[in-house]
């Protein structure tokens, strides 16, 4: 009875771990793994992107961000839309070493993906979903092979294949903190959403920061 007891409280303490764990993010010192992906998607890369690691050594993704982002000049930023990029570009690639969730707690497959800049569509559908309309959607690599910018009509059909239903796969983007630094990592009590902070430059070579949800989902 004592050892069933044991075993239990001790099955427990790993569950409650394993959900509690921490994430943070490194330097990843190596390209995009380029037998998955298409040449022309690799050559729009960083030779080197960013690991994030949950718990003390398990790798949970790693994300290369591409060398140069094409911005909006005239964009300003609202309460609702926080980043100057256009619907559909390409604004990077994203490896999950194990099993992962987007933003509304849809499976994502371990492999390879593309993020593409995306903005909730204002209807009916989306009302209270999000205070922002900034998000990046993920895309299997395999059959995203152009670097060219996506309508959204395509770009949202290809990343609901990705995700296996009938909604995009999605992350979060969030607004910039003001004592925010590159390949930072911050956890949002609130809703237990952990924050990955990324630089990426600018056509202009002007310095970019962006932050999104690596995981956490959206609150109910």
């Amino acid at each position: 009875m004592r050892l069933r007891l044991a075993s239990a409280l001790l099955l427990l303490f790993a569950t409650t771990n394993l959900y509690a764990a921490d994430y943070r993010v490194e330097p990843l010192d190596e390209p995009a793994p380029a037998d998955e992906i298409s040449a022309d998607i690799a050559a729009t890369l960083a030779t080197t992107g960013a690991r994030v690691i949950r718990g003390t050594s398990t790798t949970f993704c790693d994300i290369w961000l591409c060398k140069q982002w094409e911005t909006q000049d005239d964009f300003k930023a609202t309460s609702a839309l926080l980043y100057p990029f256009t619907p559909g570009q390409l604004m990077g690639v994203v490896r999950y070493s194990r099993k992962g969730s987007d933003y509304r707690d849809q499976d994502i497959e371990t492999g390879v993906y593309t993020l593409r800049y995306a903005q909730q569509p204002v209807d009916g559908s989306h009302v209270g979903t999000s205070l922002t309309r900034d998000f990046l959607l993920l895309l299997q690599a395999a059959a995203d092979e152009s670097p060219d910018v996506l309508d959204y009509s395509s770009l949202a059909e290809r990343s609901a294949e990705a995700a296996g239903s009938s909604h995009p796969a999605l992350l979060s983007m969030q607004r910039v903190e003001e004592d925010a630094k590159p390949l930072s990592m911050r956890h949002n009590e609130d809703h237990d959403w952990w924050i990955v902070g990324l630089e990426g430059k600018t056509k202009a070579d002007k310095a970019l920061l962006v932050e999104f949800v690596v995981y956490g989902v959206a609150a109910e």
